[in-house]
């Protein structure tokens, strides 16, 4: 059997051999393809010659052959050089290398680990094969430097891997930068545990295969539903393997979920939480109990529903499933129509127990876009990507919760998911490894309120917090990769400090929106409300509620000169930055305009401060108002962030004018130089200096004058001054590579006309004619303001 086998092989290989082009056709084939390039190279560059019309550019296409000479060149040599190495490195090199990139996050980390291992195994296995005595001089200093270098990497590494993490630049808390004292709000904590007694229970299919809880020791039987029209590729091997672990396919998914709720005769709001995607294996469902056991005791039924089995798994490698998010939504109006079922029979433990008029739905993650998907569909009569699809809902959805969610995973009708009349709080952490970027900002922007009841809509952004541990299954790694050790935790907040926040800002949310706790309203505007809840570090809060009235959200058109409301005329004075664009947030845009305002005095040294500004190169901002009535108890409001760009981008470029004479423009380019040099060494220095100096906060004048003429001017900093823009380092690797993430983050100011008007009686707040930006604390600056306007006081 052995010879036939090895005599086949012997065939196969004359064969190949037989049919293999030899030397003449390989230089033919070599002579034609160049020949073809050529001549097509030639009418290329002629054409393009006779479009610009300069004949100097056939030059630049021979520099394009020469290139590709050079890069031709250096890549045969490379290939040479690796086919002349040993061929067990080779190998080694072919198998390491794509293996050391999966289980790595960059680039630098798998060619230093194979430089490394390179290195080591070389020194060693030459003193263990050859012994150091036979080596010359030269083998003798090549096989310790590339011990010592080897060694003293890994060893390096493995200190590095080992740290927690390491100290970013400082940062002060422009909250706490402040003189007015911000009293807290007068109410127990929201986290703080109610007093009904907790009960749990199960529901699900009852044949779950995996989780008890869900199969044989199931507390409530439920009905499976098709999920065929929201999911798509279900399908291949992937699609096999799923339906092979858990038993179903798309046309029976479970409704499967882990329930608390209070033991009384109620009726108790509900709520559903959903989590987000992660390993379908590692079940994310369990993750919630800390909301369940709070929300339960408070009065308010939770439950944490199972959609595991549309997550990931291993198995996506060869396909999985794509832009699932509306079917993640629409399960949890599946889950409701449940609930109301059970309201309404007798003998089920819910039978009359569930408050319907009252709902609300959280989702984490890929669950927190599903829970807006969830609220769009339950208004709409039939599902927007196929119409055959009937919906009817219509369940009383009060709110929605989104803990660092994703956006635009699905696209109803290729556009983004916009919803109407439901309170959203939205909630995100600097430190999130995995959604790093503020996507629950851009639904914010998509949450309108047009009936005549009062809603608000609010987004928090926290300083330290990351993406896992709003769970408790899933914990302080973000990333999926074992290798916790690459990722920069330094920064990271404790567990308990991060699910202490959640139950804050969740537990007042729910409070507010299914129970009238208005009193907690405040604390979604500023979190010092909450500083006896609310573990120390930053948060950034946005706020609006449906009594805002835009004076300007830049939204309107492209006139810089134009507000919101009519006939709002604008001016401005010294700027060097003033336009309206597009907000740019670190993946995506963010889907509404701003206002972009920059200035720089441009201090000639440390000395200099702003009383040296002359007043009349003083920097402002100015908005003509309409004779239109103001409601004197009302709030002036605005959101704003710092833009991370030059203060002063007319400095240099295209802006600065080139020295035409010739002995003027020699001489200005030794100057040139030695300026350069100075001002190098000078920032070199600076920077030095100001690495252990946090950035003092934005702040700047406020005028409003009225329609007899008084003014009235307080600091921005009345209410707090302007936050520097957070800068984290996700993974460790950015310590080597410089790479701090950052995007603009926007918080909103509050400035009461009551509380002003203390300090100025006579100033007539119900015909404000001017509102005026004065840039007078700071020396240079570039910030973002959008959502200018008057709302209700809270």
């Amino acid at each position: 059997m052995k010879k036939k086998f090895q005599q086949l092989i012997h065939w196969c290989k004359i064969q190949i051999k037989d049919f293999s082009p030899g030397k003449t056709a390989f230089r033919g084939a070599a002579l034609g393809v160049l020949i073809l390039t050529g001549l097509l190279w030639l009418l290329f560059a002629s054409g393009e010659v006779n479009n610009i019309r300069e004949g100097w550019v056939l030059l630049l296409f021979a520099g394009f052959v020469l290139v590709a000479l050079l890069v031709a060149y250096l890549t045969r040599w490379l290939l040479r050089w690796l086919g002349s190495t040993n061929k067990a490195y080779q190998l080694a090199l072919f198998i390491s290398i794509p293996l050391l990139i999966i289980m790595s996050f960059e680039w630098m980390v798998p060619v230093a680990l194979a430089i490394m291992g390179s290195l080591l195994g070389a020194a060693i296995w030459v003193l263990k094969k050859t012994g150091f005595k036979t080596l010359t001089p030269k083998q003798k200093v090549v096989t310790l430097l590339g011990l010592v270098i080897g060694l003293g990497g890994l060893i390096a590494t493995v200190i590095f891997y080992s740290q927690v993490g390491f100290k970013v630049d400082p940062l002060l808390n422009a909250a706490k930068e402040t003189n007015t004292l911000v009293e807290g709000i007068k109410a127990p904590s929201p986290s703080q545990k109610g007093t009904y007694p907790v009960k749990t229970l199960t529901y699900g299919s009852g044949k779950d295969r995996h989780r008890p809880e869900f199969g044989s020791e199931v507390s409530m039987v439920t009905d499976s539903v098709n999920g065929l029209p929201f999911i798509d590729d279900w399908d291949g091997f992937g699609g096999w393997w799923r339906e092979t672990y858990w038993g179903f396919d798309s046309k029976a998914l479970p409704l499967n979920a882990r329930v608390w709720y209070p033991e009384g005769e109620g009726p108790f709001p509900l709520a559903l939480i959903v989590h987000g995607n992660h390993s379908m294996q590692d079940y994310s469902d369990v993750g919630y109990s800390y909301l369940g056991e709070l929300l339960a005791s408070k009065g308010i039924i939770l439950a944490s529903v199972d959609e595991n089995f549309i997550n990931g798994s291993w198995s996506n490698i060869f396909g999985g499933l794509s832009k699932e998010n509306d079917a993640r939504g629409w399960l949890l109006l599946e889950h409701l129509r449940q609930f109301h079922e059970w309201n309404s029979n007798k003998g089920n433990p819910f039978y009359q127990k569930i408050d319907t008029s009252n709902l609300a739905l959280i989702g984490h993650s890929r669950g927190g876009e599903a829970v807006a998907h969830a609220a769009m569909f339950n208004t709409l009569p039939y599902y927007p990507d196929d119409a055959s699809v009937r919906f009817d809902y219509n369940y009383a959805i009060q709110s929605i919760v989104a803990i660092a969610p994703v956006d635009g995973q699905y696209q109803p009708g290729d556009s983004r998911t916009s919803i109407e009349n439901v309170d959203y709080f939205v909630i995100h952490g600097a430190q999130d490894a995995d959604v790093r970027s503020f996507m629950g900002s851009q639904q914010y922007e998509r949450v309108a309120f047009t009936d005549s009841l009062y809603h608000f809509k609010s987004g928090v952004y926290v300083y330290g917090a990351n993406h896992g541990q709003f769970n408790t299954s899933w914990g302080n790694n973000d990333t999926g990769n074992p290798f916790t050790g690459l990722l920069n935790l330094k920064q990271l907040l404790s567990n308990d400090d991060q699910l202490e926040i959640a139950k804050v800002y969740i537990g007042a949310f729910l409070d507010i929106t299914l129970k009238n706790r208005k009193e907690y309203l405040p604390l979604f505007l500023d979190a010092r409300k909450g500083k006896d809840w609310l573990p120390e570090t930053i948060y950034l809060s946005q706020f609006e509620d449906s009594t805002l009235d835009p004076i300007a959200n830049f939204d309107e058109d492209l006139d810089v000169t134009t507000t919101t409301w009519n006939l709002g005329k604008i001016t401005s004075k010294n700027l060097t930055v003033w336009r309206e664009q597009e907000i740019q947030l670190k993946w995506q845009k963010k889907g509404s305009r701003a206002l972009f305002l920059g200035w720089d005095y441009d201090f000639e040294d440390e000395e200099q401060t702003m009383a040296s500004v002359p007043d009349s190169l003083i920097a402002s901002y100015t908005i003509n108002l309409p004779s239109i009535p103001i409601d004197s108890t009302g709030v002036l409001v605005l959101s704003m962030a710092e833009s991370k760009e030059k203060s002063n981008p007319k400095a240099s470029g295209k802006w600065v004018e080139d020295i035409k004479n010739e002995d003027t423009e020699e001489e200005g380019e030794e100057n040139k130089e030695d300026d350069a040099k100075e001002d190098d060494e000078d920032q070199e220095e600076k920077n030095e200096e100001d690495k252990d100096e946090p950035k003092e906060p934005l702040d700047m004048t406020i005028q409003l004058k009225d329609s007899l003429g008084q003014k009235i001017t307080f600091p921005l900093s009345t209410f707090s001054p302007l936050q520097r823009t957070i800068e984290v380092v996700i993974n460790k690797t950015g310590f080597i590579t410089d790479d701090k993430e950052s995007e603009k983050v926007y918080q909103t100011f509050y400035f009461p006309f009551e509380e002003l008007q203390t300090t100025h009686p006579n100033f007539d707040f119900t015909r404000i004619e001017t509102l005026r930006f004065v840039f007078d604390k700071n020396e240079n600056g570039v910030i973002s303001i959008d959502n200018l306007g008057i709302m209700q006081k809270l």
